[in-house]
């Protein structure tokens, strides 16, 4: 489980990594993001951001946007953070190949102890891929309600793939994807250094969200099982 200095450094790590590429002008494209193909679909229980957060994610992207129209920005509506992942997207998934209404059963199940927790969204990281918002939390709510999680699904006989890219433990948002490689690279950087310590806003996660969805969470194409309260 990590701390609040643990998360700190683990952005930190990241965004010295992919700055040494961005600086060679290396930026990883997704070609998939366009492609009209992609059947890729999973099972995710998340979080949204309140919509202040949103707006202002929104505004300090505005000039990026005009700088470079060509990437991929999460519109607001699909702004998320990832509790969990149970079903990882892959290609030939599909609802009707589950019984959705056990999974809105154990993940009810398992919430019902747990309370609301903050979250503080400061600071952007990245990976080669994309740009991500920090997300932090200052109590362990959120890192024991996935463990919780990852225990109950792991005794049950549902299908899921927790953990299988990566165990996740951060609380982050991802806010760009680069379908191109940046027009003006140097410029594209310094804007979005400008953002490392941009301070997005504090909300209260009230509600989780479990949802059938794409690989990029995009609205037109997510499935809403349930909107779960927490506390």
């Amino acid at each position: 489980m990590m701390t609040k200095q643990e998360l700190q450094q683990h952005y930190q790590a990241l965004w010295q990594q992919s700055l040494v590429k961005f600086e060679q002008h290396q930026f990883e494209t997704d070609p998939l993001l366009t492609a009209k193909d992609d059947s890729r679909y999973g099972v995710t229980l998340l979080a949204r951001p309140s919509e202040q957060i949103q707006q202002q994610i929104q505004h300090s992207l505005a000039e990026l946007m005009q700088l470079e129209p060509a990437q991929y920005y999460y519109p607001a509506s699909d702004l998320h953070l990832t509790v969990l992942s149970l079903i990882s997207c892959y290609s030939g998934f599909a609802l009707s190949q589950i019984d959705t209404a056990a999974y809105v059963e154990l993940v009810q199940q398992v919430i019902k102890n747990t309370g609301p927790f903050r979250l503080h969204f400061q600071g952007i990281t990245a990976s080669p891929s994309c740009v991500l918002v920090q997300g932090f939390f200052d109590d362990q709510e959120l890192n024991q309600l996935r463990e919780q999680l990852r225990s109950a699904f792991g005794q049950s006989t549902l299908q899921h793939s927790i953990d299988q890219r990566y165990a996740i433990q951060t609380a982050h948002m991802t806010v760009l994807r680069f379908s191109q490689q940046p027009v003006n690279p140097e410029l594209f950087l310094q804007k979005i250094k400008a953002l490392a310590s941009a301070d997005f806003g504090t909300c209260l996660i009230e509600e989780l969200e479990l949802v059938g969805n794409d690989w990029y969470q995009r609205q037109q194409n997510t499935v809403l099982l349930k909107r779960l309260r927490l506390g």
